[in-house]
């Protein structure tokens, strides 16, 4: 196969992997992957993972990329935060919650960071669509949760004032009923009063 039917062929993928491609061809011979990489028309995002060279990369083709490469996951933690704009700096990495183990790529787009929950709960987030596609991107309530949960260092005022969050934003977006919820899930007492102790203190700022 050439490359220009190659990539007509997978170009609705913002990225794609080796189940893709063998939808297409069977037989294709892997060695073309690594010919097309020296001649920059693909670039390899993790060992298995490809991206077109061209791909125009921005957050939402960031996040779809997060969601795939390890999977199952979605966005949470600071970059939920900075997406639902309760803090007021930029994140540096695109964090994500996996029931996998802990993991990190750094890569020639960015650093996608995982960190692992247990499989019950993975839940609270929304598909986003974009172009086509969708990403899972946890709900707002669902990425501050996440965050404390594992963050257990985070106790007093000090601690919560160091998050930075934008405390007037945050009344405006959290379904404060959703969050306690959701909090019920966890199953965690230490975790619960950590959590009140900081909506306490937000909703006094």
């Amino acid at each position: 196969m050439q490359f220009l039917e190659f990539k007509q062929n997978l170009s609705q993928f913002i990225i794609f992997n080796l189940n893709d491609i063998r939808k297409i061809e069977m037989r294709f011979d892997l060695r073309r992957l690594s010919e097309w990489q020296d001649k920059k028309y693909i670039k390899m995002i993790r060992r298995g993972y490809y991206i077109f060279s061209d791909l125009e990369i921005d957050e939402s083709t960031l996040f779809l990329i997060a969601n795939k490469i390890y999977s199952p996951s979605y966005i949470s933690f600071e970059m939920a935060f900075a997406y639902y704009n309760l803090i007021p700096e930029s994140v540096y990495g695109i964090t994500s919650v996996t029931s996998q183990k802990t993991n990190g790529f750094k890569t020639n787009v960015g650093e996608f960071i995982y960190r692992h929950i247990k499989p019950e709960l993975m839940f609270g987030y929304n598909l986003v669509k974009y172009n086509n596609h969708s990403y899972r991107m946890a709900e707002v309530e669902k990425s501050i949760l996440d965050y404390f949960y594992l963050n257990s260092h985070l106790k007093k005022h000090d601690d919560f004032a160091a998050m930075r969050f934008k405390a007037e934003e945050f009344k405006m977006q959290v379904d404060q009923k959703k969050l306690e919820k959701y909090m019920q899930a966890f199953n965690n007492k230490s975790f619960e009063k950590r959590v009140k102790s900081f909506l306490e203190y937000i909703n006094h700022v």
